[in-house]
């Protein structure tokens, strides 16, 4: 490894050992970063010596209004706020900072201006409460807070002694998205708009992003600089394709790397606009593409098929892309969507392990039914248990190789996770000969039902092509003569009423559209179904009903 910046060694201290690692594909022109570069000058500074200082960088609101930040002015707010960082609160290159907030531009000021300062950046979603805040913090050994002022409840008992949720390393915290004095903001008036980055190697942590939607203990996934940057050089070169012109928008948090690529690195990667907006529905995010006339959209597939009865309502005659991520999409909500939008979706499988997205396909490129084939830059196969190849067309393991991977903060989980050099992300798939992967499962939520594997998202996408049903999730619930049920929760759309009589018209329309052995043997209504904070469907809370 390059020699480090940090004065603090914590994060290179605690990687795993290096035989633990995957290998890393480093051997590609995409990815050919000098050794020392820090990735918040490589995306902001270079836009403007690119000649896109008087651009659009940023759009957000303004007590209800639009509010324009050019990229000179994202430059200057995130210079003297790495000033307030370091001069203000005496941090360090190393020292882990913990960002708190949901998508605002003070978000983002504060995100940038602590990767140029050589902190390592710790993003949690604003829904945590103090229990969880203290695990991360913790773990991390995190010493220092940047926290929206509107969200500090629960950050102030993770700092208060004599809480049960206190943490000792926790030595301060600062508020931001707040005009008080003490502020970020207000400290950052009165500094200069000039910052020199830390002179960072391309392999220093900058980053430690812990896993959304986890039960347990919280796994923190480490990346550097260089992982930062390829995530915007690999998906969205080949398969995205954006160029300054585009404006991005979406409902992903920063805190997740899926918004944090699709929202804030890629759009300034290629000198683009975005829009960083709270609190979003499927109505305000189609009235935000109308009004900021956006051209490329991140959000889960809830969010497309809930917009698709609402869509004949805006104009979106800008938008030309649309993303799906974080959790399998289905093809009746693909179909739905194409059909009210005219445009076809692009889906992809990422993780917070591999940083962004490493299978996906371009909407000319899409295939019935896949997700897509490899990003190029990564390699991916089917295995079993010993890890061998299986044939196309079987049902295996996915196992992933590329320029990033994972690399878990002090946990014994990573030897599951990586296994001969491979990540496994833990995925059940089919790759056919021409290398398009079909997704079928969690590898650990495939149901096993009298001897037949049946995938409960394949389940699902039939249940959702039904008139009646809003929303459902699929498990296997234990059973003695068959090993599992296949249990389907439905919500139903209105109008419908959940009863014996729906039940079996359900089943009878599972068994007409797939294999008959793969219908619900059991039925449940629910009002809604539990989702996490970024829209994955918590099969485990489905489970423990």
């Amino acid at each position: 490894m390059e020699r480090s910046a940090h004065v603090d060694t914590f994060a290179r201290d605690h990687l795993p050992p290096p035989e633990q690692w995957p290998v890393l594909m480093l051997d590609n022109a995409d990815v050919a970063y000098p050794a020392r570069i820090n990735c918040a000058t490589e995306l902001l500074d270079r836009a403007i010596e690119r000649g896109h200082g008087d651009r659009i960088a940023i759009w957000s609101d303004a007590n209800g209004e639009p509010h324009a930040t050019t990229y000179r002015e994202l430059h200057a707010l995130v210079n003297r706020s790495a000033h307030v960082l370091v001069d203000e609160m005496g941090l360090r290159p190393g020292n882990r900072v913990l960002l708190r907030g949901p998508n605002t531009l003070q978000m983002a000021v504060a995100f940038l201006a602590a990767l140029k300062a050589g902190l390592v950046v710790v993003p949690t979603m604003p829904l945590l409460r103090a229990k969880e805040l203290k695990q991360i913090i913790d773990k991390a050994q995190i010493s220092a807070a940047l926290c929206d002022v509107r969200l500090t409840d629960e950050l102030t008992r993770c700092a208060t002694k004599g809480d049960d949720f206190h943490c000792e390393a926790l030595a301060q915290v600062l508020t931001f998205h707040d005009d008080a004095p003490g502020s970020l903001e207000s400290l950052a008036q009165s500094k200069p708009d000039h910052f020199d980055a830390c002179d960072t190697a391309a392999d220093d942590v900058c980053l430690i992003a812990f896993t959304s939607g986890t039960t347990g203990a919280p796994k923190g996934c480490m990346h550097f600089h260089r992982d930062v940057l390829a995530m915007c050089d690999l998906f969205p070169r080949h398969i995205l394709k954006p160029t300054a012109d585009d404006v991005f928008c979406g409902t992903p948090p920063l805190a997740f790397t899926f918004g944090l690529g699709g929202l804030l690195c890629f759009p300034l990667r290629v000198g683009a606009s975005t829009v960083l907006l709270e609190k979003l529905t499927p109505g305000t995010l189609l009235q935000t593409v109308q009004r900021y006339r956006a051209t490329i959209m991140f959000t889960a597939p809830t969010f497309y098929r809930q917009m698709a009865p609402l869509i004949a309502g805006f104009d979106v005659s800008s938008l030309k892309k649309t993303v799906s991520a974080g959790e399998a999409l289905p093809d009746s909500t693909r179909a739905l969507w194409r059909e009210a939008s005219g445009i076809e979706m692009i889906d992809g499988i990422g993780g917070t392990e591999m940083i962004h997205i490493f299978i996906s396909s371009a909407a000319a490129d899409v295939r019935d039914h896949a997700i897509g084939r490899a990003v190029p830059g990564y390699i991916v196969q089917a295995v079993d248990d010993a890890m061998q190849p299986v044939p196309p067309g079987t049902i295996g393991k996915l196992a992933v190789r590329g320029p990033t991977g994972c690399r878990y903060l002090a946990d014994e989980r990573q030897s599951k996770f990586v296994r001969d050099g491979w990540n496994l992300p833990g995925d059940s798939v089919v790759i056919d000969e021409d290398g398009y992967v079909f997704y079928q499962a969690r590898a650990d939520d495939m149901i096993v039902s009298a001897g037949y594997n049946i995938s409960g998202p394949e389940v699902e996408s039939v249940l959702m092509q039904h008139e009646a049903v809003a929303e459902c999730g699929v498990i296997g619930v234990p059973d003695e003569t068959r090993g599992q049920l296949v249990k389907a929760f439905v919500v139903l759309n209105p109008g419908f009423t959940g009863d014996d009589t729906l039940i079996a018209e359900l089943q009878e329309y599972v068994k007409r559209n797939v294999a008959p052995y793969k219908y619900p043997r059991v039925v449940a209504f629910l009002n809604a179904l539990p989702r996490t904070e970024t829209g994955k469907l918590k099969r485990f809370a489905l489970r423990s009903m």
